[in-house]
Formats: C-alpha cells, sequence, structure tokens
C-alpha cells in the first residue's frame, strides 16, 4: 500500500514539475514605496521581487506602464535620469515589482552617478527576496562598460536576470533580427535566462517578458 502511495506521490510531483506555467497575470498594483537607502527599503511582509534596471532613456518607464497595463506607475520623461530612487510596487498582494534608477547619465555629476550606484548596490546585494532582474537595453546603441559592469555584479552574485532590448520599432524587422544576434553574442558571457525584443509603442514583446516573470515567480 505504502508503494502505490510512494508512485502515486513521485508521479504528481513530476507532473507538476513539469507542468506549463502562464504570464505573470498583473491585476493590481499598488506604490508602496521610495527610498534610498537600504534602511529605507521595505522588509515585511516577505514577498518575491522582480527588479527593472538600465540606462538613462533606455525606455524603462514606458516598459514598465506596458507590462502592468497602466498608464502611469511610472513616469515617462524625455529628460534623462528622472528615476533618482528605488520605487516599491506590491503586484497582486504577493509580489514586489521594483524599479531601480537609470544609470549612464553622461551629464550627471560625479556625485549624483556615485548615489546611484549605491543605489542599486545596496538594494541588489544579500537581497533574499530577489528572484529577477530584467535588464534593459536601447536596440540602436552599442553596449558600454557600465551595461557589463552590471552584468559582471549580477554573475558573480548569481542573481539571474532577464535581457530585454527595447525601442525595437526603431528597426525593419530585419534589422530587429540582425540586433538580435548582435546581442546574443555580447551577453552570451552573462547567461542571461533569455533575451527579448519589445516595443512600448507597439507592445511588442509584451508577452514574452510577461511569460519569462512568471516562469521565474513560478521556480522555473
Amino acid at each position: 500500500m505504502n508503494d502505490n502511495n510512494d508512485n502515486e506521490m513521485e508521479i504528481a510531483e513530476e507532473f507538476d514539475a513539469n507542468r506549463e506555467v502562464g504570464p505573470w497575470v498583473i491585476k493590481d498594483v499598488v506604490f508602496e514605496k521610495s527610498g534610498s537607502l537600504r534602511s529605507h527599503f521595505p522588509r515585511e511582509p516577505r514577498h518575491p521581487q522582480v527588479a527593472f534596471v538600465g540606462r538613462s532613456n533606455v525606455g524603462k518607464s514606458s516598459l514598465l506602464n506596458v507590462v502592468v497595463n497602466r498608464k502611469r506607475i511610472a513616469k515617462v520623461s524625455r529628460t534623462p535620469g528622472r528615476t533618482q530612487l528605488v520605487n516599491f510596487f506590491i503586484v497582486n498582494g504577493d509580489t514586489r515589482l521594483v524599479d531601480l534608477p537609470g544609470y549612464g547619465f553622461a551629464k550627471a555629476p560625479k556625485e549624483v552617478k556615485s548615489q546611484w550606484d549605491k543605489m542599486i548596490t545596496s538594494y541588489l546585494l544579500d537581497n533574499l527576496d530577489l528572484r529577477l532582474v530584467v535588464t534593459l537595453f536601447d536596440i540602436r546603441r552599442e553596449p558600454t562598460e557600465e551595461d557589463s559592469g552590471l552584468l559582471d555584479w549580477l554573475k558573480h552574485y548569481g542573481i539571474p536576470f532577464l535581457a530585454v532590448i527595447t525601442k525595437a520599432d526603431k528597426l525593419t524587422h530585419s534589422g530587429q533580427l540582425q540586433a538580435r544576434q548582435k546581442w546574443i553574442k555580447w551577453l552570451a558571457p552573462w547567461n542571461p535566462e533569455d533575451i527579448l525584443l519589445f516595443s512600448a509603442l507597439n507592445r511588442q514583446g509584451k508577452d514574452d517578458v510577461l511569460l519569462a516573470i512568471g516562469k521565474t515567480l513560478a521556480g522555473q
């Protein structure tokens, strides 16, 4: 009798592990708080976290608004570097979406750049609730030392990341394919979870981003 029960449990566990996981379904988004220091960041209740980060003017605010299907969860500005705090949102009452400050704004004073670096580092380091970092790259731009520095940091600490190449609508279909191959080659040393093309203008890639996050939150 016990052998039968054990077999049934093994079959159930195998079925559960192989079940198809759907996209992250966002029903409700509530702003929680902003902060610049680790002491400001929410700790309770414990929720899995998905963070978004990229260079200033990469289109992060536009992406966030599309992904959560809200018009103004994140402010969109023509002036790069407007996200100057770590912003926390509660999604569906059980997950934290975290909007990290943009980096690499050439016109920012050195002390401001240093503060942004400290905020990102203080958030990422030893964060046991962090499940995934969604890193954004502009499809028209060349990767920079700051981009590779961030990815080196994530790799060193074993933090999984999803690479999203934004502003895909700026290129033709064939141009997008060529650009994606370029990014696949460049990103290979850091082993991203996936590399996706995205456009806030026509919502290209939205479902792919939500599916990738859904799989991560489901542990797959």
